[in-house]
């Protein structure tokens, strides 16, 4: 069985007042993630919407500015791409999608072999999420297209990296 996740396509990295904005680039991504989202819908793969809620006081915003805070506009999943009832929407506070998250529950209830994954950012919290996916053999494929960074240099190394390190399929 095949499973997208659907990484961090937040208010606060999305749209323009976020905290975190990462501009056209990741605007632009918008239209192909919907659509790998009613591909997948159209398949019955399962759906996974991955979205980054911290506190107010989590020790990452040592790191980043604080942003998609709990319970704020800013941590809620863009209006343009809609959840459909029979998808999951898991919370995570850090980078991976399996720290401290019931994804490995939720992709071994569904027997997920294959995992396609779309969103941002491409060097932090998609590249992660891909490495973790990796280390449980389970396949993924990365939609160039689908997928953006803050920083381009950091978005063309991480590509590369997910390629050659991980063995994931960029498409």
């Amino acid at each position: 069985m095949r499973a997208l996740i659907v990484v961090d396509m937040l208010k606060d990295f999305i749209c323009e007042k976020g905290t975190l904005y990462g501009g056209r680039k990741f605007e632009k991504i918008i239209p192909v993630i919907r659509k790998k989202i009613e591909e997948a819908h159209q398949k019955r793969n399962v759906v996974i919407f991955l979205t980054s809620v911290h506190a107010e006081d989590d020790m990452g915003f040592k790191c980043f500015t604080p942003h998609c805070i709990k319970g704020k506009w800013g941590s809620e999943i863009i209006d343009e791409l809609d959840v459909d009832k029979r998808d999951y929407v898991i919370s995570k506070a850090r980078y991976s999608g399996f720290y401290n998250t019931n994804l490995e529950a939720v992709l071994k209830k569904h027997n997920i072999t294959a995992v396609d994954v779309v969103g941002v950012c491409t060097s932090i919290c998609v590249m992660d999420t891909v490495g973790d996916l990796r280390n449980r053999d389970i396949k993924v494929k990365v939609f160039k297209e689908a997928v953006a960074d803050f920083d381009d240099e950091f978005h063309e190394y991480a590509l590369k990296r997910m390629k050659r390190i991980y063995k994931a399929e960029i498409e």
